[in-house]
């Protein structure tokens, strides 16, 4: 059958565009904007002249305490995504598709900055885009080369990116002649020319996406069965034109579009001092048209089943330049808080934004007080009062009155008995939605310090579950997504090998050798307290691993030093260090001579397991007999230590003894008449 009439895929493409925009914009751009003004403090609008106008900060708060975790989730090692083999014969491939997919991600791409912005803008704004799509632009550089030869001019345009686009010649020289008149040495012919050369450089590019500008129906639960996405977006001249598109079909739409006037757009641009974006250059080429790139499941050619297509509009006609298949929607998707059965969930400003509002109001009513208690109005019986004197408060000031009492302050009542209760049951509320706290972020010592370590832990690790069900939404969504669709562009766009370094080696990636799918794997880990829990469980793997090859030898069937040291590269990327290769080698790469040691070791006769046993049992009874001996040795020396001492105890009081009895009998013989001494 004959392919959809252009017209008819023309009026289907732009009421898909016009139904999402109308979606944009009375369901989410109002929200959007509130949380914008919210994170950045902006006026809630009810200010009263003379009155406190501060603005708590909730929702910035509550964002900026759950980045820190999120981002050492995702950045803290290498791989916290892999594709794990479905077989043995694809553990090399998976190997390598993991480590180029996170090559990609990081050396390509800033991944940092791409896993950073797409967080907060999901935190904030309900949704977070990034765009996925293999680059396959030229870069064209114009090049001026002056005296060059015939041979040298050959050898500059052999190759076939390079294009002249200025050629001179000229002669330098003269020709000589012997004596009957033949050339000897003919003149130099020397050429200047102007060069272009294209470069084409084929990458993944990973793009954010500012909420504003990506469009999808209202009605889908996820991106795998969304009909419609789209990316709207402003270009300048030059850029669609150096695209290919024909230049006066773009400039036919060059100028202000309704993008310009985007709310939500101005909102986020509000605060500088500089224009929005959109204001017009006053270089041609640099005006800027409205693009929108469509994704469409539509039956295109009239054989019954929707295909996805990527089509092109210009301008606020959306007139389609572009139309053609495509294999994949080139965008991952995040929401923090997921509502089922709707591809936008919610998000933390919209957990936070009411408890914004009244604590802004408390806080004003506080300060209002204190300023009213710090300067308080004054009672005055009219006429008896210098008014003047007493309209000038200054420090030691003096206040001309008639008779004593005719001046008096009214003092206004205090509110921060009530006022701070409620702010600090407004932070419990908080803690409760968002489990947020400062005992839980490390904030609050006297909280921690006062309570035992396993009551720490659970305070923590009840605080701790909700960031962590949030880092595993983003992995489990949008993450395992972005992966997977890395991996799908490059086996599909990238021909032949590529050289890329890592671990401080060059390794040829060649995606078209993998030709069986992988299973995707995310690895969610939030704390300090998990991740020390986990390093100890490694060390106890370690260990039993380390005990079984010393028994059993590096071929023993239990574990291989591969699996050994796959644990101690595990638990050093969970302390924090990104390369284990700087204390581990990889045994796959062992010198010849150490393997060689290694395979002599291992032909060496296996140790029997009864005769370990028995010699083990031996170990441990003579083990036992020296502990008895020396708690024997032990006990001994302390009854001959608790002889001695009772010894110089019975000693000591012999001493005393005689010293008493003798000091008797010298007050007897003092006391005796003198009758008795004569006689």
């Amino acid at each position: 059958m004959a392919k959809m009439d252009d017209t008819e895929f023309h009026t289907i493409v732009r009421g898909e565009i016009e139904q999402s925009v109308n979606y944009h914009d009375t369901e989410l751009q109002n929200d959007r904007i509130d949380a914008m003004n919210y994170y950045l403090g902006e006026p809630l609008g009810n200010e009263i002249e003379g009155r406190s106008s501060v603005i708590a900060t909730e929702t910035s708060d509550v964002i900026e305490m759950i980045m820190p975790s999120l981002m050492r989730v995702f950045t803290s090692t290498n791989d916290f995504v892999r594709f794990a083999p479905r077989g043995p014969e694809d553990v090399a491939a998976a190997k390598q598709a993991s480590d180029y997919v996170n090559f990609i991600l990081n050396n390509d791409n800033d991944g940092f900055v791409i896993l950073h912005n797409w967080f907060k803008d999901a935190l904030l704004f309900k949704t977070g885009v990034v765009k996925h799509y293999y680059d396959e632009s030229e870069e064209h550089i114009e090049d001026s080369y002056e005296g060059l030869t015939e041979q040298e001019l050959t050898a500059l345009l052999i190759d076939d990116d390079v294009e002249v686009l200025e050629q001179d010649t000229r002669i330098e020289g003269e020709e000589v002649l012997d004596e009957m008149g033949n050339i000897i040495q003919p003149a130099l012919e020397l050429y200047d020319v102007k060069i272009r050369k294209t470069t084409r450089n084929g990458r993944v590019r990973i793009e954010n996406v500012p909420p504003e500008e990506f469009l999808f129906n209202q009605h889908a639960k996820s991106l795998d069965d969304c009909r419609f996405t789209a990316h709207r977006t402003s270009m300048t001249v030059s850029d669609l034109v150096e695209m290919g598109y024909d230049r006066d079909m773009v400039e036919d739409h060059a100028g202000a579009n309704e993008l310009d006037n985007d709310n939500e757009r101005l909102a986020r641009f509000e605060n500088l001092e500089s224009t929005a974006p959109g204001s017009q250059s006053s270089d041609p080429t640099q005006r800027e048209v409205l693009v929108t790139e469509v994704y469409i499941r539509s039956d295109y050619d009239n054989d019954g089943k929707a295909e996805l297509r990527r089509v092109v509009c210009l301008g606020d006609s959306y007139e389609i330049v572009d139309n053609e298949p495509y294999y994949m929607m080139p965008f991952s998707v995040l929401s923090p808080i997921l509502m089922p059965h709707r591809m936008v969930g919610r998000s933390f400003a919209d957990l936070v934004k009411d408890l914004q509002q009244i604590k802004t109001a408390l806080t004003r009513q506080l300060l209002d007080n204190v300023y009213q208690t710090n300067n308080a109005r004054m009672a005055a019986v009219e006429g008896q009062v210098n008014l003047d004197d007493l309209l000038s408060s200054r420090p030691g000031g003096v206040v001309r009155m008639r008779a004593p009492g005719m001046v008096q302050p009214i003092a206004p009542p205090s509110v921060s008995d009530t006022a701070m209760p409620m702010l600090a049951y407004m932070d419990q509320v908080r803690e409760q939605r968002t489990g947020l706290s400062k005992a839980s972020m490390g904030l609050d010592p006297d909280a921690l310090q006062s309570s035992t370590a396993t009551a720490v832990a659970a305070t923590v690790s009840a605080a701790q579950s909700k960031l962590e069900m949030v880092a595993r939404v983003f992995a489990e969504t949008g993450v395992r997504r972005l992966m997977t669709c890395i991996l799908q562009i490059v086996q599909k766009n990238q021909q032949g090998p590529r050289m890329v370094r890592l671990r401080n080696e060059f390794v040829n990636m060649d995606p078209q050798m993998w030709e069986n799918e992988f299973d995707v794997e995310v690895e969610v880990g939030l704390g300090t307290g998990a991740i020390e829990r986990r390093i100890a469980v490694l060390g106890e793997i370690a260990d039993k691993q380390e005990q079984i090859i010393m028994q059993q030898g590096p071929n023993n069937p239990l574990v291989t030093l591969s699996m050994w040291r796959n644990t101690l590269s595990k638990a050093i990327e969970l302390a924090g260090f990104k390369e284990s290769d700087a204390f581990f080698m990889d045994p796959d790469n062992l010198p010849p001579e150490v393997q060689m040691r290694l395979e002599q070791k291992a032909q060496q006769p296996a140790v029997d397991p009864e005769v370990e046993a028995e010699r083990m049992k031996a170990q441990a009874e003579i083990e036992l007999k020296r502990e008895k001996l020396q708690a024997e040795m032990e006990l001994k020396r302390e009854e001959l230590q608790m002889k001695m001492q009772l010894r110089q105890q019975e000693m000591q009081m012999e001493a005393q003894l005689r010293g008493i009895e003798a000091q008797v009998g010298a007050n007897v013989s003092s006391n005796l008449p003198r009758t008795q001494l004569g006689q």
